[in-house]
Protein backbone atom coordinates (compact mmCIF):
# COMPACT_ATOMS: atom_id res chain seq x y z
CA UNK A 1 0.00 0.00 0.00
CA UNK A 2 2.86 2.47 1.19
CA UNK A 3 5.79 3.53 -1.06
CA UNK A 4 9.49 2.58 0.47
CA UNK A 5 10.08 4.82 3.41
CA UNK A 6 13.30 5.48 2.11
CA UNK A 7 11.57 7.19 -0.86
CA UNK A 8 8.47 8.97 0.60
CA UNK A 9 9.88 10.91 3.54
CA UNK A 10 13.63 12.98 3.10
CA UNK A 11 16.06 12.81 5.47
CA UNK A 12 14.30 16.59 6.98
CA UNK A 13 11.43 14.42 7.49
CA UNK A 14 13.60 12.04 9.66
CA UNK A 15 15.32 14.73 11.02
CA UNK A 16 11.83 16.00 12.47
CA UNK A 17 10.73 12.98 13.41
CA UNK A 18 13.91 12.09 15.67
CA UNK A 19 13.49 15.93 16.99
CA UNK A 20 10.21 15.07 18.14
CA UNK A 21 10.85 11.87 19.95
CA UNK A 22 13.73 13.68 21.64
CA UNK A 23 11.76 16.56 22.82
CA UNK A 24 8.93 14.57 23.96
CA UNK A 25 11.18 11.67 26.01
CA UNK A 26 13.05 14.86 27.23
CA UNK A 27 10.67 17.07 28.14
CA UNK A 28 8.96 13.75 30.09
CA UNK A 29 12.26 13.45 31.87
CA UNK A 30 12.67 16.69 32.64
CA UNK A 31 9.11 17.48 34.55
CA UNK A 32 9.04 14.12 36.36
CA UNK A 33 12.47 12.84 36.97
CA UNK A 34 14.99 15.61 36.50
CA UNK A 35 16.96 17.60 38.76
CA UNK A 36 14.15 20.22 39.41
CA UNK A 37 11.40 18.59 39.18
CA UNK A 38 10.66 18.90 42.42
CA UNK A 39 10.10 22.96 41.77
CA UNK A 40 7.65 21.70 38.65
CA UNK A 41 3.42 22.72 39.07
CA UNK A 42 2.92 18.77 38.86
CA UNK A 43 5.13 17.99 41.69
CA UNK A 44 3.62 21.78 43.96
CA UNK A 45 0.18 19.65 43.59
CA UNK A 46 1.23 16.39 44.32
CA UNK A 47 2.20 18.53 47.75
CA UNK A 48 -0.99 20.38 47.93
CA UNK A 49 -2.60 16.83 47.50
CA UNK A 50 -1.92 15.32 50.37
CA UNK A 51 -2.28 19.08 52.16
CA UNK A 52 -5.83 18.48 51.28
CA UNK A 53 -6.01 14.91 52.46
CA UNK A 54 -4.66 15.98 55.63
CA UNK A 55 -7.37 18.71 56.07
CA UNK A 56 -9.81 16.03 55.57
CA UNK A 57 -8.77 13.86 58.18
CA UNK A 58 -10.49 16.54 60.44
CA UNK A 59 -13.80 16.55 58.83
CA UNK A 60 -16.55 14.60 59.54
CA UNK A 61 -18.67 14.94 56.34
CA UNK A 62 -16.29 14.56 53.21
CA UNK A 63 -18.91 15.75 50.50
CA UNK A 64 -16.68 18.60 49.71
CA UNK A 65 -13.89 15.62 49.29
CA UNK A 66 -15.80 13.36 47.29
CA UNK A 67 -17.10 16.61 45.25
CA UNK A 68 -13.24 16.81 44.47
CA UNK A 69 -12.69 13.23 43.11
CA UNK A 70 -16.09 13.20 41.14
CA UNK A 71 -14.63 16.51 38.78
CA UNK A 72 -11.62 14.73 38.32
CA UNK A 73 -13.14 11.93 37.09
CA UNK A 74 -15.64 14.01 34.45
CA UNK A 75 -12.36 16.18 33.59
CA UNK A 76 -10.33 12.93 32.58
CA UNK A 77 -13.81 10.95 30.99
CA UNK A 78 -14.28 14.59 28.87
CA UNK A 79 -10.49 13.80 27.50
CA UNK A 80 -10.98 10.07 26.82
CA UNK A 81 -13.43 10.77 25.10
CA UNK A 82 -11.76 13.33 22.75
CA UNK A 83 -9.23 10.95 22.14
CA UNK A 84 -12.03 8.59 20.62
CA UNK A 85 -12.97 11.07 18.21
CA UNK A 86 -9.74 12.18 17.09
CA UNK A 87 -9.24 8.63 16.78
CA UNK A 88 -12.02 7.81 14.72
CA UNK A 89 -11.07 11.50 12.82
CA UNK A 90 -8.19 10.14 11.85
CA UNK A 91 -9.66 7.01 10.26
CA UNK A 92 -11.84 9.04 8.35
CA UNK A 93 -8.75 11.29 7.50
CA UNK A 94 -7.24 7.94 6.03
CA UNK A 95 -9.69 7.14 3.71
CA UNK A 96 -10.41 10.69 2.52
CA UNK A 97 -6.70 10.99 1.72
CA UNK A 98 -7.38 11.81 -2.78
CA UNK A 99 -10.17 14.46 -1.66
CA UNK A 100 -7.16 16.03 1.13
CA UNK A 101 -5.09 16.60 -1.84
CA UNK A 102 -7.60 17.88 -4.31
CA UNK A 103 -8.44 20.44 -1.78
CA UNK A 104 -5.07 21.55 -0.70
CA UNK A 105 -4.00 21.72 -4.66
CA UNK A 106 -7.00 24.30 -5.20
CA UNK A 107 -5.50 26.41 -2.39
CA UNK A 108 -2.55 28.82 -2.64
CA UNK A 109 -0.95 26.81 -0.60
CA UNK A 110 2.71 25.10 -1.25
CA UNK A 111 1.79 21.47 0.70
CA UNK A 112 2.81 18.23 0.32
CA UNK A 113 0.24 15.80 -1.02
CA UNK A 114 1.81 12.83 -1.90
CA UNK A 115 -1.61 10.39 -0.81
CA UNK A 116 1.36 7.78 1.40
CA UNK A 117 3.04 10.17 3.24
CA UNK A 118 -0.09 12.09 4.35
CA UNK A 119 -1.55 8.55 5.23
CA UNK A 120 1.97 7.98 7.35
CA UNK A 121 1.66 11.25 9.08
CA UNK A 122 -2.03 10.04 9.81
CA UNK A 123 -1.62 7.17 11.09
CA UNK A 124 1.19 8.22 13.30
CA UNK A 125 -1.40 11.40 14.61
CA UNK A 126 -3.81 8.18 15.43
CA UNK A 127 -0.87 6.48 17.11
CA UNK A 128 -0.69 9.76 19.62
CA UNK A 129 -4.42 9.75 20.38
CA UNK A 130 -4.39 6.14 21.16
CA UNK A 131 -1.36 6.51 23.24
CA UNK A 132 -3.83 9.51 24.68
CA UNK A 133 -6.85 7.59 25.43
CA UNK A 134 -4.99 4.79 27.11
CA UNK A 135 -3.80 7.01 29.58
CA UNK A 136 -6.80 8.66 30.34
CA UNK A 137 -9.08 5.60 30.04
CA UNK A 138 -6.65 4.25 32.60
CA UNK A 139 -6.44 7.62 34.47
CA UNK A 140 -10.53 7.43 35.20
CA UNK A 141 -10.23 4.11 36.68
CA UNK A 142 -7.27 4.84 38.41
CA UNK A 143 -9.86 7.37 39.83
CA UNK A 144 -12.12 5.05 40.52
CA UNK A 145 -10.04 3.37 43.07
CA UNK A 146 -8.56 6.34 44.84
CA UNK A 147 -12.53 7.45 45.53
CA UNK A 148 -12.78 4.25 46.98
CA UNK A 149 -9.41 4.40 49.16
CA UNK A 150 -10.62 7.82 49.87
CA UNK A 151 -13.57 6.61 51.93
CA UNK A 152 -11.29 3.52 53.47
CA UNK A 153 -9.80 6.35 55.60
CA UNK A 154 -10.90 6.12 59.03
CA UNK A 155 -13.35 8.89 60.00
CA UNK A 156 -12.22 11.53 63.54
CA UNK A 157 -12.80 9.78 66.72
CA UNK A 158 -13.36 5.79 64.86
CA UNK A 159 -11.91 3.02 66.26
CA UNK A 160 -9.40 2.87 63.28
CA UNK A 161 -7.78 5.93 64.35
CA UNK A 162 -4.14 3.85 65.10
CA UNK A 163 -4.62 2.90 61.04
CA UNK A 164 -5.24 6.57 59.81
CA UNK A 165 -1.87 7.52 58.41
CA UNK A 166 -1.31 3.97 56.72
CA UNK A 167 -5.16 4.47 54.42
CA UNK A 168 -3.96 7.95 54.01
CA UNK A 169 -0.79 7.43 52.41
CA UNK A 170 -2.33 5.16 50.26
CA UNK A 171 -5.11 6.94 49.32
CA UNK A 172 -2.66 9.63 48.12
CA UNK A 173 -0.37 7.33 46.34
CA UNK A 174 -3.51 6.43 44.26
CA UNK A 175 -4.32 9.94 43.92
CA UNK A 176 -0.97 10.94 42.54
CA UNK A 177 -0.52 7.80 40.24
CA UNK A 178 -3.84 8.76 38.23
CA UNK A 179 -2.44 12.11 38.06
CA UNK A 180 0.35 11.09 36.52
CA UNK A 181 -1.82 9.19 33.94
CA UNK A 182 -3.96 11.85 33.25
CA UNK A 183 -0.95 14.60 32.92
CA UNK A 184 0.83 11.86 30.49
CA UNK A 185 -2.20 11.99 28.02
CA UNK A 186 -2.90 15.31 28.37
CA UNK A 187 1.21 15.76 27.15
CA UNK A 188 -0.03 13.80 24.25
CA UNK A 189 -2.74 15.92 23.24
CA UNK A 190 -0.25 19.15 23.29
CA UNK A 191 2.43 17.55 21.37
CA UNK A 192 -0.17 16.38 18.73
CA UNK A 193 -0.98 19.99 17.92
CA UNK A 194 2.76 20.32 16.92
CA UNK A 195 3.00 16.60 15.07
CA UNK A 196 0.12 18.60 12.98
CA UNK A 197 2.81 20.89 11.95
CA UNK A 198 4.29 18.45 10.17
CA UNK A 199 1.42 18.51 7.90
CA UNK A 200 2.55 21.58 6.48
CA UNK A 201 6.27 20.47 6.48
CA UNK A 202 9.49 18.99 8.08
CA UNK A 203 10.56 22.48 9.35
CA UNK A 204 7.36 23.24 10.45
CA UNK A 205 7.22 20.25 12.50
CA UNK A 206 10.27 20.74 14.42
CA UNK A 207 9.58 24.88 14.72
CA UNK A 208 6.03 23.61 16.24
CA UNK A 209 7.36 20.79 18.78
CA UNK A 210 9.63 22.91 19.94
CA UNK A 211 7.53 26.13 21.02
CA UNK A 212 5.19 23.51 22.52
CA UNK A 213 7.55 21.91 24.53
CA UNK A 214 9.04 25.74 25.94
CA UNK A 215 5.24 26.79 26.60
CA UNK A 216 4.75 23.89 28.87
CA UNK A 217 8.04 23.99 30.87
CA UNK A 218 7.37 27.30 31.36
CA UNK A 219 3.88 26.82 32.36
CA UNK A 220 5.61 23.80 34.68
CA UNK A 221 8.38 25.73 36.02
CA UNK A 222 7.65 29.46 35.77
CA UNK A 223 3.96 30.34 35.51
CA UNK A 224 1.39 32.12 37.49
CA UNK A 225 -0.50 28.69 37.66
CA UNK A 226 2.81 27.41 39.38
CA UNK A 227 3.37 29.98 42.11
CA UNK A 228 0.19 30.14 43.16
CA UNK A 229 0.26 26.06 43.90
CA UNK A 230 3.79 26.61 45.58
CA UNK A 231 3.70 24.79 48.69
CA UNK A 232 5.42 26.57 51.55
CA UNK A 233 7.56 23.99 53.17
Amino acid sequence: MFESLATVFTPTDYAAIVWFLIVVVAYGWIVEHGPNHHKSLSSQMDKQREAWLRVMLTRELRIVDTSIISGLQNGTAFFASASLLAIGGCFALLGSTDEIGRVINSLPLHLETNPAKWELKIIGLLLIFAYAFFKFGWSFRLWNYAAILLGAIPMPGSDGEDKKEAALQRALAMNRVSARHFNRGLRAFFFAIGFIGWFAGPVVFIVATTWIAFILYMRQFHSESRNAAMFDD
